[in-house]
């Protein structure tokens, strides 16, 4: 039988309610390169490009349900991220410590989270002391 192999996250999509409101967040203040969507979708939908990913921001009538679902953007300075933000008036949101990490909250127009996140050293289970998986045994 064959074996599925998956490489990576190829695109995130998230809803948006309003195209100017969206576009000038995610494009401006956000600064994601914004790429044309395919000739063939009848649809509104904004692309931006993020190297070998994508983020697809659908226009529908009503945005998602908020909750704690998100997507992460990695940054190269969290400190100057969140400097950046409060600088715009954008909330900014802290969370959970993640070991040798630094990360914090923010939401789009439409209450999406965008998760930013700076790796200080590469994520290792064993030395953040989660070395078991949830509702597996401990070996």
């Amino acid at each position: 039988m064959a074996r599925l192999e998956i490489t990576q996250i190829d695109h995130v999509s998230v809803l948006i309610t309003n195209l100017e409101k969206s576009r000038y967040f995610y494009r401006e203040v956000l600064g994601l390169k914004e790429i044309a969507k395919p000739k063939t979708f009848d649809f509104s939908v904004l692309w931006f490009d993020l190297g070998n990913q994508q983020l697809h921001l659908l226009l529908k009538p009503q945005p998602d349900t908020v909750s704690p679902r998100h997507f992460a953007l990695r940054v190269k300075d969290v400190p100057a991220a969140r400097l950046y933000f409060r600088e715009r008036g954008i909330p900014t949101e802290e969370t959970t410590p993640i070991p040798r990490c630094d990360r914090f909250f923010i939401a789009d127009p439409d209450r999406n989270r965008i998760e930013i996140i700076q790796w200080l050293e590469p994520y290792d289970p064993i030395r953040s002391g989660a070395a078991t998986l949830d509702g597996e045994p401990a070996v």
